[in-house]
């Protein structure tokens, strides 16, 4: 007990979390005396999943699309087919980050990398500071639940759910966010409901022009899977190709020389994920075969009358959870303990993984230590506090919709039917 407590404390004080799950590990089997190489078998079982593939390849290609023009050119088209619309700069700042979070798996990246174009811009069309601050604050993870976004990516293969599955479950729960916010948008800002600018074919024909080659993106993505032409590894294989050849070889935007370093940061990042993923598929087991799920659900039977109590539950863990770790770390760490415990509950796993993601993304927004709030104070100079208030309309909204997508099945199993 005390060697698990030091272990706490040490995670607490920044000792990397893939050492502390791991010796966490090796202690819960030494102490029932099963063979340590379980937890090197586990490591190296990770290279006989296929789809395992998919992580570094799509990570690739966000890192590449993040550091070349193609955020601008993003927002340009947005614009120039939805600036039209009442509030039409809000929704293309939301349209706009949803796109490119659900390409890069980042949400603090599409912070940075499209706050620099749509803050000044927001301030330029007459919209407030606080607004400004919590719309890019909190749109900057919506992109988590379209395809291919790498926490559904990764949540299939910690809960042995079809991907595929998991990227059709995402498309609606994901709509209903983005027009809650676009609603809110409108109606708290009266004098800004005038369209940013009438609809010119001539900017849409030119924004299209401009984004000729990173249009086919979700083409090859979701077309290419859900056509039976690839299987997730292959789509990832296929982006990651055809991103490299865009931008790097066709219009030069990232430079030969520069490559390396951004392969290296992105595979600093992918190395992580599998670091923490061999070691928590070693624990998941013991946790499992200790019979710790099925003691779990006995303690909560007692508190939880059925799925409506439990999924209250289950959110409220989820929100606190995501203000102090990290959606990937969560993800390896709590969905295989909770899904033996929510299929108890009648719980589909397509829409549990719906349910975490969709939750996980607020904590990134949740006072007082949500990730993205800080990532927005120093991105903006901007008082820590003044974000709080910024974001916490937002935040609200946004708990509406998670409580909708909870309590209605439907939404997230729609295209499954």
């Amino acid at each position: 007990m005390l060697i698990m407590l030091a272990l706490v404390v040490l995670a607490l004080f920044g000792a990397p979390l893939f050492a502390v799950i791991g010796a966490s590990a090796l202690l819960a089997f030494h102490g029932a005396d099963v063979d340590l190489s379980v937890v090197a078998i586990e490591i190296f079982g990770l290279a006989e999943m296929p789809v395992l593939l998919a992580i570094p390849l799509f990570t690739f290609a966000g890192y590449v699309l993040s550091e070349s023009q193609a955020p601008q050119r993003l927002v340009r088209l947005t614009n120039a087919l939805m600036g039209w619309l009442p509030g039409g700069l809000a929704i293309v700042s939301l349209a706009a980050c949803a796109l490119f979070t659900a390409f890069t798996g980042a949400s603090g990246v599409t912070i940075i990398a499209l706050g620099a174009l749509l803050y000044p811009a927001l301030k330029h069309a007459g919209y407030s500071d606080k607004f400004n601050l919590g719309l890019i604050t909190s749109s900057g993870s919506l992109g988590l639940l379209f395809a291919p976004s790498l926490p559904l990516i990764l949540y299939g293969i910690v809960a042995k759910t079809s991907i595929d599955d998991l990227f059709l479950a995402g498309i609606l729960p994901g709509l209903l966010m983005l027009v809650l916010l676009a609603g809110w948008s409108i109606l708290s800002n009266p004098h800004t409901r005038v369209p940013v600018s009438d609809f010119s074919t001539e900017e849409a024909v030119g924004a299209l022009k401009e984004a000729a080659w990173e249009l086919p993106l979700p083409i090859v993505v979701l077309g290419g899977i859900y056509s039976g032409y690839f299987a997730v590894s292959e789509a990832a294989a296929v982006t990651a190709t055809y991103v490299f050849l865009v931008e790097v070889v066709i219009r030069r935007e990232i430079s030969w020389r520069g490559l390396p370093n951004l392969m290296r940061e992105s595979m600093v990042l992918v190395g992580g994920i599998l670091l923490i993923l061999g070691v928590s598929l070693a624990s998941t087991n013991f946790v499992i075969d200790s019979g710790l799920p099925e003691r779990l659900f006995d303690m909560l039977d007692r508190f939880v009358s059925g799925q409506a109590s439990f999924l209250g539950l289950l959110i409220i863990f989820l929100l606190i959870l995501g203000a102090f770790l990290d959606i990937f770390s969560a993800l390896v760490l709590v969905v295989p303990l909770i899904l033996p415990v929510a299929m108890r509950y009648d719980v589909d796993p397509v829409h549990l993984g719906i349910i975490f993601l969709a939750t996980m993304q607020l904590g990134y927004m949740t006072p007082p230590v949500g990730l993205n709030l800080f990532i927005a104070s120093y991105r903006f100079d901007k008082p820590i506090m003044l974000v709080y208030a910024a974001s916490v309309p937002f935040l609200l909204i946004l708990l509406a919709a998670v409580l909708v997508i909870a309590y209605w099945p439907g939404l997230s199993l729609f295209f499954l039917r």
